[in-house]
């Protein structure tokens, strides 16, 4: 009797069973609030009602020194700052052997920010004149996509459960969500409802595009050589 050649181990699911109903769910309703408020400002240049009650937002509201913080919070959603904060955890991703969660930190990024400038031109709400795209955010949909690939990484690291695990991410979510909103409003750069926007954005996308990494992935596995 010939011995089947081995297998080599299978690559921990950057999606855990345990966590798609939840953050199925959650994709599935942020997708929903993103497209209602696209449709809500569809056209306009001027802050809404939800805006004003949060804070006047096309003009600079905080001074130093948290302008500071919040200018280096922007940084990270910049080009250059993207970059290295992606290119960063990466690396430690092939150092660990991680090719999986590698591509995934690229592709779950990617994905959010495309969303958003796919999104800009159809929904065409624009703040400081008319060359300037706000809806959604993509500097918050970036760090809200990285957050919370981080977080879904670090879940099946631990081998965390449904309520932990989504309390994990979620929580990740907010806060960068949260961190770079607050310094895009303080610049004046976007709308309170373009950075809920961005978050629900990254929220819909990112762990679709890990279940799809997953799927992909298992299936070509499967394939006999």
């Amino acid at each position: 009797m010939t011995q089947a050649p081995p297998t080599s181990p299978r690559a921990p699911a950057l999606l855990p069973p345990s966590l798609r109903p939840p953050l199925g769910l959650t994709a599935g309703l942020a997708a929903l609030v993103a497209a209602v408020f696209g449709v809500l400002y569809a056209g306009h240049g001027e802050s809404g009602r939800v805006d004003r009650w949060i804070v006047r937002p096309t003009a600079d509201s905080v001074g130093p020194p948290w302008r500071r913080v919040a200018l280096a919070t922007d940084f990270l959603g910049e080009p250059v700052g993207a970059a290295l904060l992606v290119g960063a955890a990466v690396a430690v991703c092939l150092l660990l052997r991680r090719p999986r969660a590698a591509v995934f930190l690229v592709a779950g990024t990617g994905l959010a920010v495309g969303a958003t400038t796919l999104l800009k031109p159809l929904v065409g709400r624009t703040i400081h004149g008319d060359d300037n795209l706000s809806y959604p955010s993509g500097h918050t949909a970036f760090l809200t996509a990285f957050a919370l690939a981080v977080a879904l990484l670090a879940t099946g690291r631990l081998g965390l459960g449904r309520t932990a695990g989504t309390s994990l991410v979620l929580a990740a979510a907010l806060v960068a969500g949260a961190a770079m909103g607050w310094a895009q409003v303080a610049l004046g750069a976007h709308y309170p409802t373009d950075v809920l926007g961005g978050w629900c954005t990254a929220l819909a996308v990112t762990p679709v595009t890990a279940w799809l990494i997953d799927r992909t992935a298992d299936a070509g596995r499967r394939q006999p050589p």
